[in-house]
């Protein structure tokens, strides 16, 4: 288990505390854990996230030492009474394009549908106008149609479908969209797509009708493929993790929205701003407590930095607008942006760049000691904006050294050349 940064309280009497609350904030860069025991008692823990352990057994690992649990079993529900988790999983799955490869299934005629978009322009005066590389890997068409009061002008050509599916599969693709038009007014065509492809084993398929049930079918269809691309990465995630606990102890997720729901539920759109939204509600709690009416949530991660109001609940919006993507799900408004402490310094020959790369934790900033790449930390390290003297020694290929200015330097220097 990597050294924790903070473990108060650790006493070998755990178990005869009562049972704990157990929060979980997993980020790209740390994973931070706040348990509550039945006494009143408070332990705060933080690890590093380590991207190759999706199922965050080294936030396991501490939960154990703290309750007391064995190390090879299940923890049971005398020593864990629920666990709540918010994690950035999602967000920066897709702030990095880092999800699961997925196929569009959509009506005939409308291959470029997402592509085309709203035809909005974010930056009205840029002259050289980037969008972001869509999502789904291939776009087959469908010969179906339903007009826009339900009526079927054009029944499902089923050898259609059973000619995409072939295609997806020699793709190696497992996750599949289905958005067709109008399937808000008439959603058996998608339901038909559904359960063949189910039942050839690609259980793994998401219906524009289910993810969002909008008249609008861009947003629908860009809230679908949303949902093909990071749920899979996200149950991935949370399925081992779950596993960890008894089950008989509740495991929820933390939604867009501030609500919560069982992890095994757990929808990527629904979950895109999961750990934001978990601080936004932090930043509510804190002004209330003291008074104040409304208040700004700047909230820098590792791999991402997010910002939210308070007035003096947090803003709510009903489509959140993410990595140029327009999800059709209850949020609350946080702003989120790839540029963290870990995000990566480059030079591209002709500019600096920033992001949206992250070091993350593994192997971390150059200033971590660990060979890593040059980062927004290393540069405010190097700037003198960083008391790295008040830093945890959990640096270092041990992880017992302190925080390297020096390596920090050494990795800026070529950039500076």
């Amino acid at each position: 288990m990597p050294p924790l940064l903070a473990a108060p309280a650790l006493a070998g009497d755990a178990p005869g505390r009562g049972a704990w609350t157990v929060s979980i904030d997993r980020g790209g860069t740390f994973t931070d854990v706040v348990m509550h025991s039945s006494s009143g008692e408070v332990v705060t823990l933080k690890v590093p996230t380590d991207p190759a352990d999706a199922a965050g057994d080294a936030a396991i690992d501490a939960i154990r030492l703290v309750v007391g649990a064995a190390p090879d079993a299940p923890i049971p529900d005398t020593l864990v009474r629920e666990v709540r988790i918010g994690t950035t999983a999602a967000t920066n799955a897709l702030l990095e394009r880092r999800g699961e490869p997925c196929a569009l299934l959509v009506t005939k005629g409308f291959a470029d549908l997402l592509a085309i978009g709203t035809q909005d322009r974010p930056s009205l005066f840029a002259l050289d106008v980037v969008k972001p590389a869509p999502l789904p890997v291939m776009v087959i068409e469908i010969d179906e149609r339903v007009l826009a009061d339900g009526t079927v002008r054009k029944r499902l050509d089923y050898p259609d479908v059973l000619g995409a599916m072939e295609r997806i599969r020699e793709r190696g693709i497992r996750s599949v969209a289905v958005v067709f038009l109008h399937a808000h007014a008439f959603p058996a065509h998608e339901r038909a797509v559904g359960a063949i492809l189910r039942h050839r084993e690609f259980v793994q398929c998401f219906l524009s009708h289910e993810s969002a049930r909008e008249i609008q079918a861009v947003p629908r269809g860009e809230t679908t493929v949303a949902d093909a691309y990071l749920t899979p990465v996200l149950r991935r995630a949370l399925s081992h993790f779950r596993e960890s606990f008894a089950a008989g102890v509740p495991v929820k997720l933390v939604r867009s929205d501030g609500g919560l729901f069982d992890s095994k539920d757990a929808h990527g759109p629904a979950a895109v701003l999961s750990g934001p939204a978990g601080g936004a509600l932090g930043v509510a709690r804190i002004a209330r407590s003291l008074g104040i009416d409304a208040a700004i949530g700047f909230d820098v991660g590792g791999t991402s930095t997010d910002v939210c109001r308070v007035a003096p609940d947090p803003d709510f919006r009903y489509e959140t607008k993410i990595a140029g993507l327009r999800l059709r799900v209850p949020s609350l408004r946080v702003h989120t942006v790839a540029a963290g402490g870990g995000s990566i310094l480059s030079f591209d020959g002709r500019r600096l760049r920033v992001g949206p790369e992250s070091a993350g934790a593994h192997p971390g900033p150059a200033g971590y000691g660990r060979g890593g790449p040059p980062t927004i930390t290393d540069a405010n390290a190097v700037l003198g904006r960083l008391v790295v003297e008040t830093f945890p020694k959990c640096f270092g290929a041990d992880g017992s050294q302190p925080f390297d200015v020096d390596a920090s330097r050494r990795s800026i220097a070529p950039l500076a050349a």
